[in-house]
C-alpha cells in the first residue's frame, strides 16, 4: 500500500503522506518510498516545484514509535540512516521544496519540514522535537537542521526542553515563513509552488546548488562557487532567453529542466 500519494497540478508536484489513521507517522516503508520519490522527482525534468503535506489532522506526528520500539542499537542507526537518506534526498532536489503543514509536525516530522527550501503552515500547526520525553534525540538530521533555521538557543529549547510551540511561535523564531487559515494552506502552497515554477529551471536548481554547498563553507569559498555559477549560467540559453524577454518586455518561455 503506497504511504504517499502523488499528483500533478501543471508543473507542481503535490506529494502527501498518506497515513492519516497513525497521523502519518514515518516508518521504514515511508521512508523509502519517499527515496524512491526523490528519485523520481530528480528524472522528471518537467516538475519545476514540490509541494509536501499530510492527509488528515497531521502533516507528521514523529517516527513510527511502534516500529522503532523492537529496534536494537543497530538496527535503530541503520533507521536513522534511513531516515537520513531521506531527508538529503529531499533537501538536495534541484527543484524548491514547500512544505504545507497542515497539523502535527513534531520529530521526524519537524525534521521533514525543515528538509525542504520553506514551510508554509496552517494557524492550528503545532512544531516540536519531543524525543528526549522517550529518553531519544532526534535521529533524522534534527539536530543541525534546526540549529540552521532558528539559531542554537531557539533549537536546543525545542530538542533539549521536548516540548511543542505553536504556528505562532514558530513565525515569529524563523521556523515558518507564512501562516495561513486552515483551509486556505494548500491552496497557497500550490499557488507559490506554480509561480516558482514559471522562474528559469536552471536558475533556480543553480541558486539552490549554490546555496546548499556554500553554507558550510567560509564566506571566500562561498563567494567563489557564486562567481563561478554565475559565469556560467549566464553564458546559457535560458539566461539569453530571460534577458531577451525583459528587453522586448514580453513574458520569458523557459524550457523544462
Amino acid at each position: 500500500m503506497n504511504r504517499i500519494r502523488s499528483e500533478r497540478h501543471g508543473p507542481v508536484e503535490l506529494l502527501t503522506l498518506d497515513r492519516p489513521k497513525a497521523l502519518n507517522a514515518l516508518d521504514r516503508a515511508t521512508l523509502e518510498e519517499l527515496l524512491e520519490g526523490c528519485a523520481r522527482l530528480r528524472a522528471d525534468t518537467s516538475v519545476r516545484a514540490v509541494v509536501l503535506t499530510g492527509e488528515g489532522r497531521a502533516f507528521v506526528a514523529g517516527a513510527d514509535i511502534a516500529e522503532m520500539r523492537a529496534l536494537d542499537a543497530e538496527q535503530a542507526q541503520a533507521f536513522s540512516r534511513l531516515g537520513h537518506a531521506a531527508m538529503d534526498a529531499l533537501e538536495s532536489l534541484e527543484v524548491p521544496t514547500i512544505a504545507a503543514v497542515n497539523g502535527f509536525a513534531l520529530g521526524g516530522g519537524c525534521e521533514l519540514a525543515c528538509a525542504c527550501d520553506w514551510i508554509y503552515a496552517s494557524e492550528s500547526a503545532r512544531f516540536g522535537q519531543p524525543e528526549v520525553n522517550l529518553g531519544l534525540i532526534p535521529g533524522f538530521g534534527g539536530t543541525e537542521r534546526l540549529v540552521r533555521r532558528v539559531g542554537p538557543a531557539w533549537a536546543k529549547e525545542l530538542v533539549l526542553g521536548g516540548d511543542p510551540i505553536d504556528a505562532e511561535t514558530a513565525l515569529r523564531i524563523g521556523l515558518v515563513n507564512r501562516l495561513y487559515a486552515p483551509d486556505a494552506l494548500l491552496g497557497s502552497a500550490l499557488e507559490a509552488a506554480a509561480k516558482i515554477a514559471s522562474k528559469g529551471p536552471l536558475a533556480i536548481a543553480t541558486a539552490k546548488r549554490v546555496m546548499l554547498q556554500g553554507r558550510d563553507a567560509d564566506a571566500a569559498t562561498a563567494h567563489a562557487l557564486e562567481q563561478s555559477a554565475f559565469g556560467a549560467i549566464s553564458a546559457g540559453a535560458e539566461c539569453a532567453e530571460g534577458m531577451d524577454a525583459f528587453l522586448e518586455k514580453r513574458a520569458p518561455s523557459f524550457e523544462d529542466r
